[in-house]
């Protein structure tokens, strides 16, 4: 198998190489990273990268109903979003239906983490248990650790899922606080090829 493993590589040219990875990133059932495609091909980063900056422009320029996004710290396969109801007629899609109060409370967590309840609590002036609950488990938010106060609270940031949800590639991508705060009461609707239907459902 590995003597069959290196004939291929030995073989394979550029156009090869790109239809591997494209069908990497389509089987993977979360972001594919570079350094995991390296890790299964044996090639360089840069000639990888290349290959990945080739595929995003090609998927990006073509009249096609899905495109290549780097998200999360690597690459996935996702519907546009112009053609979601489509999609929705199809199959249910999944949806996750964020509540002003948890909108404010995620982005907290994402823009001040590692944060802790009462820290939360205080910016709110509300009681937010329940609410960070409820991110806990749609996986949006995770513990961190504990802070070294009396009590030692758990402190909470958000997860690789959060990124993907909102199609970031790190959390540098954030937009500027104010825009998250402004998000109203409704429905965030994600359409990613490998995920469409709700785990909680």
């Amino acid at each position: 198998m590995v003597k069959e493993l290196k004939n291929a590589r030995r073989t394979m040219n550029n156009e090869e190489t790109r239809a591997i990875i494209e069908a990497l990133i389509f089987a993977s059932e979360v972001p594919l990273t570079l350094d995991k495609i390296r890790e299964i091909l044996k090639l360089p980063k840069g000639e990888i990268q290349s290959l990945l900056n080739d595929l995003v422009s090609e998927y990006n320029s073509t009249p096609r109903g899905f495109y290549v996004r780097k998200v999360a710290n690597g690459y996935q396969f996702r519907t546009r979003s112009e053609y979601s109801i489509w999609i929705q007629r199809l199959k249910k899609v999944r949806v996750l239906r964020m509540s002003q109060p948890m909108m404010e409370t995620l982005a907290m967590v994402a823009y001040k983490q590692p944060i802790t309840r009462v820290e939360i609590e205080h910016i709110r002036g509300v009681d937010s248990e329940g609410i960070i609950k409820s991110l806990l488990d749609k996986n949006l938010i995770t513990i961190l650790g504990r802070k070294d106060v009396p009590g030692r609270p758990f402190l909470f940031g958000t997860t690789s899922k959060f990124l993907e949800v909102f199609g970031l590639e790190s959390l540098k991508d954030l937009p500027p606080f104010e825009d998250i705060s402004q998000l109203k009461e409704g429905e965030l609707t994600l359409t990613p090829v490998n995920q469409e239907k709700d785990e909680d459902s």
